[in-house]
Order: C-alpha cells, then sequence, then structure tokens
C-alpha cells in the first residue's frame, strides 16, 4: 500500500492548545465538526503528546486552524519538541488568551475555537475527544492548510546529503537507521508511526 494516498484527504493541520500547571501546544491533524445543533467537534490526539493529558486531565481545549500564510516554524515550534522538556508558550509571542483562559495562536492561523470535552473514545495509540464547542472566532480570510500543502509547500525539501541506510519519516525528516523498522515504531521528533516512514533507496 501507498501510505502517501492518506495525504490526500481532504483534512487541515491545527494547533492543539491546553493548560495543566503550565500552558502547552501541539500539532495535530484529525479534527472535524461532528454535529452543528448542538455545535460539535472532534479531536484525536497521540497518547505520547503532553497535550493530551493535559485534555484528559482539564477536559478543555483551544484548536487553532493553521492557514497557508504559517511557516516551518510554527511545526518546529509545536511538533517537534515536547511540552515535558520546554514551556513552548513562555517565550511564543503570537498568542492570546480566550475566554477560557487558554491560549490561541495569532499567527499563520485563520480561526480558532474552544472546546469542552463531553467523551473520549480509546483508540490504542490516539485518544478521541468530542466536544463542545464554547467559542470561537475568524482571525483571517487566508485558506486553511492542508497535509497536502504542507508536505508541497511549507516542509523543507530534503538536503542532497550522502544517505544512510533506513528509514526516513515523511513527516519531519527524522532518520531511523536499520534494516527493519518496527511495525510500532513511533517518530520521536513528531510522534508519527511507521505507516508514514519510508525506506532510504
Amino acid at each position: 500500500m501507498n501510505n502517501k494516498a492518506m495525504y490526500k484527504l481532504g483534512y487541515g493541520l491545527y494547533v492543539l492548545t491546553a493548560k495543566d500547571e503550565k500552558d502547552n501546544g501541539c500539532i495535530i491533524n484529525t479534527a472535524i465538526q461532528v454535529t452543528t445543533t448542538p455545535n460539535r467537534i472532534s479531536i484525536t490526539v497521540n497518547k505520547q503528546n503532553y497535550t493530551h493529558d493535559m485534555i484528559q486531565k482539564t477536559r478543555v481545549f483551544n484548536l487553532s486552524v493553521i492557514s497557508e500564510e504559517a511557516d516551518f516554524s510554527l511545526f518546529q515550534h509545536f511538533g517537534f519538541q515536547s511540552g515535558r522538556d520546554v514551556d513552548k508558550m513562555k517565550d511564543f509571542e503570537n498568542k492570546a488568551q480566550a475566554e477560557n483562559g487558554l491560549y490561541y495562536i495569532t499567527k499563520g492561523t485563520n480561526a480558532y475555537l474552544s472546546g469542552k470535552v463531553i467523551q473520549s473514545i480509546d483508540l490504542g495509540t490516539h485518544t478521541m475527544f468530542i466536544a463542545d464547542v464554547t467559542d470561537g472566532d475568524v482571525l483571517s480570510d487566508t485558506a486553511s492548510v492542508t497535509y497536502d500543502y504542507y508536505q508541497k509547500n511549507i516542509k523543507p525539501k530534503p538536503e542532497n546529503k550522502p544517505e544512510v541506510k533506513g528509514y526516513r519519516c515523511t513527516i519531519c525528516g527524522y532518520i531511523y537507521e536499520g534494516d527493519v523498522l518496527p511495525e510500532d515504531f513511533i517518530c520521536p521528533i513528531c510522534k508519527h508511526g511507521a505507516a508514514d516512514f519510508e525506506k532510504i533507496v
């Protein structure tokens, strides 16, 4: 199977923010409106993300919709480091607080939604949170970034370096050196699974 076919699905990319003792955020790619009356959305979050544990405990979050004006630094800041190790919000300037007291991202985004979790579903490696939308606003008319747009226009192209033997993460470029990539391998940088790795030829 060509796993790159999954990139053609019409989903976007988001900064998911939460707070428990400190503010934090991560990049997710699975959010969708599930009902209009009542207004509800679902988000799906990898259990290895620190933000996941915050939402599991506090049951509230903000979802900032990333736009085509975003640059790669936004993905690096919220996607390629863990809130367990660094305070992502401490020196981050492009943020504002919503009525729920949580931050949302103001640059490289076109809207935000505040959610209050009413149900969670265990999906193994991820948890799906279903939430009532409690607040939200439009920040820009710029189009929302899709996963396909990110792959073609935002993510840096690999440099021509001598190749090593192994597998490359198609999301962030991390290289796993070895002949066989374990089926349950999770990228230590962006937390994507083995399905998002390609063999280096």
